[in-house]
């Protein structure tokens, strides 16, 4: 049985929608294939990513003494987080609400079979 280390993200300032797009191209890669595509990725998603999956392989590694180059990512989760309701002014005397919307990201890694 594999052993599965976790990493999270709580409150990320993007949104899920775009997360998700960014993890939807990494889920199942190995640690270094993934990180590789993420540094070359021009989304802000893609920081958010790279950090959580960095902070899973420092994990593996300290707490659980797995070997770094033989890593998977095997989940990935992108949860909606909060979402912060502000309203911005717009014509003839009206409002309108605006959504500052906050994911958490999840990333967990485990040792290639």
């Amino acid at each position: 049985m594999s052993v599965e280390v976790r990493a999270m993200h709580k409150n990320a300032h993007i949104s899920a929608q775009k997360v998700r797009t960014v993890a939807n191209a990494v889920r199942g890669l190995p640690v270094d294939r993934a990180l590789a595509a993420l540094s070359l990725s021009p989304k802000k998603a893609a920081r958010v990513i790279e950090k959580v999956v960095k902070s899973a392989v420092a994990n593996a590694e300290q707490n659980n003494g797995l070997d770094v180059d033989n890593l998977l990512i095997s989940t990935i989760t992108v949860d909606q987080g909060e979402v912060l309701k502000r309203y911005r002014p717009k014509g003839m005397g009206r409002m309108r609400q605006r959504f500052h919307r906050h994911s958490h990201v999840t990333v967990a890694v485990s040792e290639r079979s």
